[in-house]
């Protein structure tokens, strides 16, 4: 086991802060005493996300990845630097592929370079499942091959390697953080989870979903959170790639039934064309292998699925308004 580091006065920086995960990472490390920085986009509302309730406890930077000047002034003073801006949806990737490029790759890029001048302690970089695609073995390890069936995780891809590369070539201490299906509050309705719960609590008799024959491993929010804190404190993963998931899969037809049970509500699913992934691009089955988060950081999921899906539900049926309004925030 992993001896635990003091997170109390460290200044960190996340970025995409404002976002899913990340608003949950800076609440984690907040409660764990941090002094976090937070790299937010910018837009003319001078709205931050997720990170409202929280604006005067965390230093707000409003900027691009892209800029490298403003990102260069966001890792100015910090030690550690949790990389999560991105574009993440899959089926935007599809239609727009090069502002994935410019987002995840050349904004991965302008991180790694100022984290390398800056000469930070610690730098985690935010992967996905995605970039192993259809499992050709499960569960799946970190050594399984990568296969891009996406624009979107083509640049994950991208962006894992470059960031291994300044490890290899500079000595700067990276760790890559691969999380499986994370869900929970605050997700953002291009997700299945939210996306079945929100239409269900919306009203409606009939719930529209994708393919429900795929295979997932869902964890929850907090879990992935804790996960990202576990792997930057952990020595032994700095070089390497590890897995954050539950080690559970579950097919999304079954998953859709158990959201209707757990809403107590009485619907039936419908397939919406528009939902299905292009042929070659839906990734069959994911399921961790999580033993390698285990043995290095001391790190396993907490929330079971039913009680992280009871959780999500009472919250999106509490918050359906502030859902709606955040339909296509990522």
């Amino acid at each position: 086991m992993p001896e635990t580091t003091s997170w109390s006065g460290r200044r960190v920086l996340v970025t995409g802060a404002e976002g899913f995960i990340g608003s949950h990472l800076a609440e984690q490390l907040l409660a764990a005493g941090a002094d976090v920085r937070a790299l937010v986009h910018y837009n003319p509302f001078g709205r931050w996300g997720w990170l409202h309730d929280h604006a005067g406890d965390v230093e707000i930077m409003a900027g691009d990845v892209r800029d490298a000047e403003r990102v260069a002034q966001a890792v100015g003073g910090v030690e550690v630097i949790f990389h999560l801006a991105a574009l993440v949806g899959i089926p935007y990737s599809y239609e727009a592929p090069e502002s994935y490029v410019q987002t995840n790759v050349i904004g991965t890029y302008n991180v790694l370079a100022a984290a390398r001048r800056a000469e930070v302690s610690r730098y985690v970089q935010t992967s996905t499942s995605e970039v192993y695609g259809s499992a050709l073995h499960v569960p799946i390890d970190e050594e399984h091959p990568l296969q891009p069936q996406s624009p979107y995780s083509a640049s994950k891809i991208a962006a894992d390697m470059l960031a291994l590369s300044y490890h290899h070539s500079f000595e700067l201490p990276v760790a890559v953080v691969r999380p499986f299906n994370t869900y929970g509050p605050r997700q953002s309705a291009r997700a299945v989870i939210p996306a079945v719960l929100g239409q269900i609590y919306g009203g409606s008799p009939e719930i529209q979903v994708g393919a429900t024959t795929p295979k997932r491993d869902f964890n929850f929010v907090t879990d992935t959170a804790k996960g990202f804190m576990a792997i930057a404190e952990c020595d032994r993963a700095i070089g390497e790639v590890v897995n954050i998931g539950s080690g559970r899969e579950i097919a999304i037809g079954d998953l859709i039934d158990l959201m209707i049970s757990v809403s107590g509500r009485d619907v039936r699913a419908v397939r919406a064309p528009e939902r299905i992934r292009p042929p070659g691009s839906e990734v069959d089955r994911l399921m961790c292998d999580n033993s390698r988060a285990l043995e290095w950081a001391g790190w396993r999921p907490e929330v079971s699925l039913e009680e992280g899906l009871r959780r999500t539900a009472q919250w999106i049926e509490q918050n359906l308004s502030s859902v709606e309004a955040r339909r296509y925030q990522v």
